[in-house]
Formats: structure tokens, sequence, C-alpha cells
């Protein structure tokens, strides 16, 4: 067993509440601002990473994560389609910013997903 640094688990806990909040600004403001989904799930996918280098453990389940993933995937191609059959070529412009937001929600979910999976199947499963 690998041993624990208690100033890394300190420093880390009392970080995670501002490195979520960081992430959702960054997803939420992606339409006005530089960021969006996919910065923003970046982020927020740091959280998990940086939870397993402190316990050295998955505390997530795959099998959840790539289920949410599909699950979005196809939650984001419904949603665009409805958008562009319901508004066409006139989008009353008070929707979308709306749209914008919920996009780049969907898409940060996503992208969480993704890339916490992508690093747990690297480290849980090619690492051997």
């Amino acid at each position: 067993m690998r041993n624990h640094s208690l100033l890394l688990r300190i420093t880390m806990g009392a970080i995670y509440p501002f490195i979520i909040v960081f992430g959702i600004y960054i997803t939420v403001n992606g339409s006005t601002s530089p960021g969006g989904g996919f910065q923003g799930g970046a982020i927020i996918s740091a959280v998990f990473i940086v939870q397993y280098f402190i316990t050295y453990e998955k505390t997530v389940s795959l099998h959840i994560f790539n289920h949410i993933e599909k699950i979005l995937y196809l939650a984001i191609v419904i949603f665009t389609v409805l958008f562009i059959f319901q508004f066409g070529e006139i989008t009353p412009h008070f929707i979308k910013p709306y749209y914008m937001v919920i996009m780049n929600i969907l898409i940060g979910i996503k992208v969480c997903c993704g890339l916490s999976v992508i690093f747990y199947r690297f480290v849980l499963f090619e690492s051997r």
C-alpha cells in the first residue's frame, strides 16, 4: 500500500469545492466568455482524478459513468434536433442563451464522465 500524504489530503479536501464551483462557472458562462462545456467538464473531472491520487482507490463506478455518457450523448443529439425543428432559421434572440447554457451543461457533464472513465481505465486496466 502506498503512503498517503496528510498535507495533500487536507489541502485537496479544502480545495475540492472551489474546483467544482470553478468548473460549473466555466461551464455555465461558456456562452458569454471563454470556456464552455468541454473546459468545465475537464476541470470537474480533475476532482475525480485528484481523488484517485490521494486515496489510490476507485471512488466512482465506471459502469454508471459509461451509461451517463451514452445517455447525455443521446440527449445532446435529440435536444439539438428538436431545437432546430422547433425554431428553424427564425430563432428568437431571448432563447439562444438558454439553449447555449443547456448545451454547455450537457456537454460538460458528458466530458467529465468521459475523461474520468478514460483516466480510470488507463490506471486500473492498462497499467497492469
